[in-house]
């Protein structure tokens, strides 16, 4: 299982919202590029990057900060936040991005996101965001009348690598994962299952872990790094041997 630490950026600084209220927003640093290097260094070969202000604008906002991530960091770089053109997609695999997270055309535009997928033979992660188990789009403002086992399902026969899936409820307030629901979509899809939102500490990456056979590929984490609750290199260890 792959441990992902996280990077969210608005207006060029490292922040972590709290269940994706900007006004709820956190600062940890003003150098992402610094940051990715520090994850690096722990250990990690993958990096989960959010681009805050482009998932409300649409298309890109903290490019620069992204370019110097993309430049410092040696491993693979997961972009998500505001892309939704093929020329967006395009220009970030060009700049050496790994893969794109989409989440709100995902919903809006179905089609689309499958022209991508097979365009870019596994390089596109489906985020299926939620709030009480229906879909959110819009920076999570929107809450839609899908369920998020049928949003997964759309997907599984497109090519996309995996799903990305967030409990918003407990987004940036170490709540703890929703092991339950994460392990639940897992088991009802046919894709690999990337859990985020509310990871406190190692006991998460150690349940997550376990269900790799069910499907689960991967956890994102970034406020529990960040105030020194989960220590990266070890959870990567975990997540390595239980995994």
């Amino acid at each position: 299982m792959i441990v992902f630490p996280a990077i969210d950026l608005k207006q060029g600084q490292v922040v972590r919202l709290a269940e994706g209220d900007m006004a709820r927003a956190t600062v940890y640093g003003d150098d992402p590029a610094a940051q990715a290097m520090l994850f690096a260094e722990a250990g990690s070969q993958f990096l989960h990057v959010v681009d805050l202000d482009g998932s409300f604008a649409g298309r890109a906002e903290n490019r620069e900060a992204v370019e110097a991530i993309l430049e410092a960091f040696p491993g693979h770089v997961q972009l998500g936040g505001g892309i939704r053109t093929a020329e967006a997609v395009a220009g970030w695999f060009d700049l050496g991005v790994s893969r794109v997270v989409m989440g709100t055309a995902a919903l809006k535009d179905p089609q689309f996101v499958r022209d991508m997928a097979k365009e870019y033979p596994g390089g596109i992660v489906v985020a299926v965001d939620a709030r009480d188990g229906m879909v959110a789009t819009e920076g999570w403002a929107e809450v839609s009348d899908v369920s998020i086992v049928d949003m997964a399902r759309r997907f599984e026969d497109a090519g996309v690598a995996s799903l990305l899936f967030t409990d918003i409820g407990r987004d940036g307030l170490l709540k703890g994962c929703n092991i339950d629901a994460t392990v639940e979509l897992a088991r009802r899809t046919d894709l690999p299952v990337i859990a985020s939102g509310g990871v406190k500490g190692l006991d998460d990456i150690r349940l997550l872990a376990l269900h790799a056979r069910d499907g689960i590929e991967g956890v994102i984490t970034g406020r529990a790094l960040y105030d020194g609750r989960l220590d990266l290199a070890a959870a990567i260890r975990m997540a390595e041997r239980e995994g």
